[in-house]
């Protein structure tokens, strides 16, 4: 009961606090106890504050604003502060990090505060402040910080004091590319510095300031450092060896450029026992790889936290691990071997006391291929394992690593190499023979080749051949000779009977299984098939090598295929192929095949060791293009085709491919050809030549056509093969030979032609006059224009009305009837008819003047001639043809119907009144003159 009570009374005075607060909301607490230190080495100002023992025990939500201001400086920095109280009523902290050391300017601190729910704060506290070295007195300019290290990449802020009543006049960096700017001529000078990077070697900064005086008092300087924060470490593990120590390794990461003092400081802790780990770290500085190890005693588990600390920064990695599970066994050492022919026994030894390891073997091929095998057995001290299905005789290179049998963690390095060399065997395999014959007087002589087949291994240190011949009718004494390895061929004589030859490898152990070669006889019925009696076919090459194929039969087990790689040489370095029964195409290669060699195969048939030719074949890698091979020897040229003539291209021109045929260029020398039935080809020179293939390499001669006459041309001959031509052209210079055919059809196609029109342009006038004379159409007159001289639709022409040139009469009665019809006043209408019918004619220009003019007429009864003036009627059937002759106008006289031409009334010009001439008639009469429009001189006489 009393215990109650107590209770009551602690809590009462609390929930008197709460209420108070909630019903008022306006209530404050201020800060009862405030204090404000440094720290020098971290720049960092330290608070420290308190509020009243109620506010702890009502745990309140507090909040509280700081505000920091440096000395001479209007600026002020504000922070916040939330936190919830407890009944412990330890004080509260906040700590501000200074970017301007504290020594340089005193920096002042106050704080209020209030209840988070309430929007009312308490009085600010006074200001508290903390000094720094501006209002001390010093013996001359001091830089602060003192000692500095800068992290790559970031700024940094100084400052240097003078002594009391000095400003600082300068201050700045020495030989640096840092920029910076800076605040002097005042007792606290400031300098600030952004992104400060370093080139080169050198990993500092110093720093300069001075008074204006220059005593030795007057000026100070520093160094700073620049580097990085330590990275994480990496690859952090702990293993132990032997089970009584434990390493830790790891990798320290980037260089820091940070040594000796502010180089990196490694520590390790152990979490379960909270104890620092007793151990020396030691870190290299090539590899950057650090490591620490320490005697672990009875403890098994570790939780290891590894702390890398400098002045920039901080950085931890953990581990934690069992020892047991952490076995990192020792290398093994001391091998050696028990072996046989194709079986190692290899032993070793091991440091790895009461543990229990599993080690394998790892071992190399004489083609340096590795093969692994695992070891059965755990031994604890010794250990060894059985390599078998090796070859004899065989250099082999072993060597071991183990791990731990339970928990394995990881293997121990590999254990020094060890070689091995199996003991000798028997030869293995067989011995490839082949045989090349040559027929001599009273036999034959044999070369015979052989070469390892690809199975086939020596076992021993050296061996040699035993080959042995003997014939297969008799049984007479076989012949043997023995050589070394450094052999692969010899000859030896036979005669014609047929000869079994047998060769076998020889070591020091044993022989190899024999290879039998049958040589039939050269009589009787086991003839072999002639080479000559073989037509040779031309196979192709690829870039893998002379694909050579052959008809399969049936009687044969295998094929052979031989062939020279140097064909040009001696001996020719023969060699030879074997292949299956079911095959009947083959790739040959030989890295000794070039392009532009002919090589010559032959394809042989073997049944129970007996070799028959079969087939042969010849062909090239690549062909190339021959030699200059193709000389033209004679010519026969006319005036537009030549035909060449030359000499086929010797063998030794022409082996660097297949000849193909031939190509022809021509070309004219001052232009480009372009002849019919020809390609077009550019040659080097840029000039293009017109080209012919001749298909058949048997041809001699070629007629190249639609040449041009009188023309200079070049042609060139050349050989191809199916690797090109020869690169360069031989060219030869032909003139053809003038065409005169030509000129002659030119003088009568053209110029005959040419001559006649120039002739008809110079005398166009005289033709047209001679062969299309103007005819005058009267309606076209100008002079029948007026109205007064139209009938109806037709325009005439009166006598009377125009003055002609001239009229002369043929007779001279019908002159003196005109003369005496003119003196006469009237005249009846039968007379006028009479006088239309009179005929009329111009006298020829060669008579004389006075005929002319006076109009002497003399009579010719015998050629009485009627005339009528055409031209001037239209109603004339004969109009459209006014070249008719008189005749026919005499016969078409009595048909016409009307006359507008009436010479009667013209007769008055011969009047007595009339002038002397019809030029004066004209002359009086000047409204109207007549002048002839007929005129026809090429006949000889006006109309």
């Amino acid at each position: 009961m009393m215990n109650h009570f107590m209770i009551l009374a602690v809590l009462l005075p609390l929930r008197t606090c709460h209420t108070a607060y909630s019903q008022q909301g306006s209530l404050t607490f201020p800060v009862t106890y405030f204090n404000v230190s440094k720290d020098l080495a971290l720049q960092r100002l330290l608070v420290e504050w308190d509020v009243d023992k109620t506010v702890h025990d009502a745990e309140l939500a507090m909040s509280f604003e700081i505000q920091v201001r440096r000395a001479d400086e209007a600026a002020v920095w504000t922070d916040f502060h939330n936190v919830t109280l407890n009944k412990s009523g330890k004080p509260l902290h906040w700590i501000w990090d200074s970017d301007l050391p504290l020594e340089c300017m005193s920096h002042s601190v106050r704080i209020r505060s209030k209840a988070e729910a309430s929007k009312i704060w308490s009085q600010w506290s006074p200001w508290e402040t903390v000094l720094g070295l501006d209002a001390s007195d010093n013996y001359g300019p001091k830089i602060f910080p003192e000692e500095k290290v800068i992290e790559e990449g970031l700024g940094i802020t100084l400052c240097c004091i003078g002594r009391k009543g000095q400003i600082i006049k300068e201050f700045f960096l020495l030989d640096s590319d840092v920029h910076y700017f800076n605040k002097t001529n005042r007792q606290v000078g400031l300098l600030t510095a952004k992104n400060v990077t370093l080139r080169g070697a050198s990993r500092h900064v110093g720093v300069y300031c001075k008074e204006p005086c220059n005593e030795e008092p007057c000026y100070a300087h520093a160094l700073f450092f620049v580097g990085r924060p330590p990275d994480t470490p990496g690859d952090f593990s702990c293993q132990t060896r032997n089970m009584t120590t434990v390493t830790c390794t790891w990798n320290q990461g980037r260089d820091t450029y940070l040594y000796g003092r502010h180089s990196s400081k490694h520590t390790l802790f152990d979490e379960f026992s909270q104890n620092l780990v007793p151990c020396t770290v030691s870190c290299s500085e090539q590899s950057l790889q650090c490591s620490c190890s320490w005697d672990i005693g009875q403890q098994r588990i570790y939780n290891i936290t590894l702390t890398v600390e400098n002045a920039l920064g901080r950085k931890t990695a953990t581990e934690a691990f069992d020892v047991a599970h952490r076995i990192y066994p020792l290398p093994p050492f001391q091998l050696w071997e028990e072996c046989t022919d194709t079986e190692i026994k290899l032993h070793w030894n091991h440091q790895n006391k009461g543990i229990e390891l599993f080690c394998q073997t790892e071992v190399f091929q004489p083609n340096g291929k590795a093969e692994l095998y695992n070891g059965s057995d755990t031994q604890l001290h010794h250990t060894s394992i059985t390599l078998g299905g090796l070859q004899p005789f065989t250099k082999y290179t072993a060597r071991v690593h183990c791990g731990a049998a339970k928990n394995f963690w990881r293997w121990s390095e590999w254990s020094k190499a060890q070689t091995i060399r199996t003991k000798e065997a028997a030869p293995s395999g067989k011995v490839d023979i082949w045989r090349e014959i040559t027929p001599v007087l009273r036999g034959r002589n044999v070369t015979l080749f052989w070469k390892q087949e690809p199975g086939f291994r020596a076992n021993a240190r050296s061996i040699s051949y035993e080959i042995t011949w003997e014939k297969i009718e008799d049984s007479s004494k076989a012949e043997c000779i023995s050589l070394s390895s450094a052999y692969n061929s010899t000859r030896i004589f036979i005669d014609k009977h047929p000869y079994r030859i047998t060769i076998m490898a020889k070591n020091n152990v044993n022989y190899s299984l024999p290879s039998i070669l049958i040589i039939p006889g050269a009589t009787g019925t086991e003839k072999t098939l002639n080479d000559s009696e073989l037509k040779e076919e031309k196979v192709n090459g690829t870039e893998d090598g002379i694909l050579i194929s052959w008809e399969p039969r049936h009687t044969y087990d295998s094929y052979v295929i031989d062939w020279c790689n140097f064909p040009m040489s001696q001996p020719c370095d023969l060699q030879w192929e074997r292949f299956g029964p079911n095959t009947s195409s083959a790739l040959i290669n030989s890295a000794a095949f070039v392009p532009g060699v002919r090589y010559n195969f032959r394809v042989y048939g073997s049944t129970a060791n007996r070799a028959s030719l079969l087939e042969k074949k010849t062909g090239f890698l690549k062909e190339q293009p021959p030699e200059f091979c193709t000389e033209v020897k004679n010519i026969e040229l006319n005036n537009h085709a030549v035909t060449l003539f030359w000499d086929p291209c010797p063998t030794n021109k022409t082996d660097r491919g297949f000849l193909r045929g031939y190509r022809i260029y021509v070309s004219p020398v001052q232009e480009d050809c372009n002849l019919k039935g020809s390609k077009k080809h550019v040659h080097s020179d840029g000039s293009v030549l017109c080209k012919y293939t001749i298909e058949n390499p048997e041809e001699r001669r070629y007629t190249v056509k639609h040449l041009t006459s009188n023309t200079k041309y070049k042609l060139a001959v050349v050989a191809y093969t199916g690797g090109g031509e020869f690169p360069e052209l031989n060219f030869m210079y032909i003139d053809t030979p003038f065409d005169s055919d030509m000129m002659y059809l030119l003088v009568l196609l053209v110029i005959i032609p040419s001559l006649i029109v120039a002739i008809c342009i110079w005398k166009m006038k005289w033709v047209k006059e001679c062969c299309c004379p103007v005819i005058p159409n009267p309606n076209k007159s100008k002079v029948l224009s007026f109205k007064e001289f139209k009938i109806g639709s037709e325009k005439v022409l009166k006598i009377s009305d125009c003055t002609p040139d001239t009229l002369a009469v043929d007779n001279k009665v019908e002159a003196q009837k005109l003369h005496l019809q003119s003196l006469m006043p009237s005249m009846p209408t039968e007379d006028k008819t009479d006088i239309h019918n009179s005929s009329w004619d111009y006298h020829n220009e060669n008579e004389n003047e006075h005929e002319k003019r006076n109009f002497t007429s003399t009579p010719t009864p015998q050629t009485h001639t009627w005339f009528e003036n055409l031209a001037y009627s239209s109603h004339l059937a004969v109009e459209s043809d006014p070249y008719q002759l008189p005749e026919i106008l005499e016969t078409s006289k009595a048909e016409v119907s009307a006359v507008p031409y009436q010479p009667q009334y013209y007769l008055s010009i011969l009047n007595d009144d009339a002038p002397s001439s019809p030029r004066e008639a004209a002359g009086r009469k000047t409204s109207l003159r007549y002048i002839s429009q007929t005129d026809v001189h090429c006949i000889g006489r006006r109309l």
